[in-house]
């Protein structure tokens, strides 16, 4: 169901701010930047709102990024030219390929738990990547549907799912070392965390129950 879209020169770019029942100025910076800004219905979570972003999208390809850009958007780059060499759908940034990239480290009991859940989550799904959490992805936009369309976790096992869902509808998907620096002032508490955990599971059920197809 997956193929690769050749394409050369960025022809269309847009970034799309995804506003997910902020309080402060948010969307009218953002607009007074140049952004498309879209709204969630309320605060809906990371799940629902990157999938909302990725759905909106309109060029043919399709990065998410967490706002605080610990990957420099730089980084893009190295997806791009990987996701042309090896004719990928999907191409995810991280940090757990090459640590020497990383500037600034989580806290340790963070980071940790991080290596944690990625142990689980191969146990759990069988997926190859060393770290499934970095909030840097590219995929072709057309893969983008497909896979953002079945998903259905709106919390931190989000990312997973995605991946999991590109695996069963034959998307090659491939990961790639990026830059990665930890920023202050995180909002994602590690009980928060701790729920992508039981939303493996849930992945599970759903996927053993052919809810992604």
């Amino acid at each position: 169901m997956c193929r690769y879209l050749e394409s050369t020169e960025w022809e269309f770019a847009e970034v799309v701010v995804v506003d997910d029942g902020s309080r402060d100025a948010t969307a009218e910076v953002a607009r007074k930047a140049g952004a498309r800004v879209v709204a969630n219905p309320g605060n809906r979570g990371k799940g629902y709102t990157v999938r909302h972003g990725m759905l909106e999208a309109k060029g043919e390809w399709a990065l998410f990024t967490d706002a605080d850009l610990s990957s420099p958007i730089e980084e893009l780059d190295k997806l791009w030219s990987t996701a042309g060499r090896e004719r990928a759908q999907v191409v995810i940034g991280s940090r757990a390929m090459d640590r020497s990239v990383i500037g600034v480290h989580q806290p340790l009991l963070r980071e940790y738990s991080g290596r944690f859940f990625n142990l689980v989550m191969r146990l759990v799904t069988d997926l190859p990547f060393a770290d499934t959490q970095c909030g840097f992805k590219l995929f072709e936009t057309r893969a983008a549907r497909l896979i953002f369309e079945r998903q259905r976790l709106d919390g931190f096992g989000f990312d997973v799912e995605a991946l999991y869902i590109a695996q069963q509808l034959g998307c090659t998907t491939v990961e790639v070392p990026v830059k990665w620096n930890d920023v202050a002032g995180t909002k994602v508490s590690l009980w928060r965390g701790l729920g992508a955990f039981a939303e493996l599971a849930k992945m599970r059920w759903y996927g053993v129950r052919g809810k992604y197809r």
